[in-house]
């Protein structure tokens, strides 16, 4: 699977992290940064990653800031982007499962490293239900432009 990952200055730790985690998992991965300190704005990391996953140039796409809210909101303005902020291991799964989320978010502030490698590992391994309720829910989600 091709996973591409982006983070602010907020989030730049846990997503070495998680870079490292995916790589070694076997999936090809594109890191687009940061990797400093420095204070970066969320949205610019947020639309690149989007953006890619929008394309189809990515499977999926992880973002990393100080609480994955602001990295959600900015990624969810891409059309057929469905970004989920997840916490914990069963939103994760759920996230995939039921509603075919395509790109994580993780606050570092938030999570640990230990439960966001078990957040990553649920939920890049699960995978979207079949069965016609998901499917027919998850194709209200998309609007289409009057």
């Amino acid at each position: 699977m091709k996973i591409v990952f982006g983070a602010d200055h907020g989030g730049y730790r846990l997503k070495a992290e998680l870079v490292s985690l995916v790589r070694g998992a076997g999936h090809e991965v594109e890191d687009l940064g940061t990797s400093t300190g420095e204070s970066t704005d969320y949205p610019d990391y947020a639309h690149q990653v989007a953006s890619r996953v929008a394309a189809g140039a990515f499977d999926r796409g992880i973002l990393v800031c100080g609480s994955g809210v602001g990295m959600s909101i900015a990624a969810n303005r891409h059309g057929g982007v469905r970004a989920v902020v997840c916490s914990d291991v069963y939103t994760a799964r759920m996230s995939r499962s039921h509603n075919d989320a395509n790109v994580l978010c993780l606050g570092e502030r938030v999570v640990g490293t230990g439960l966001a490698a078990e957040i990553v590992t649920a939920w890049l391994g699960e995978e979207p239900e079949a069965n016609e309720r998901h499917a027919r829910r998850r194709a209200k989600i998309e609007i289409s432009s009057p």
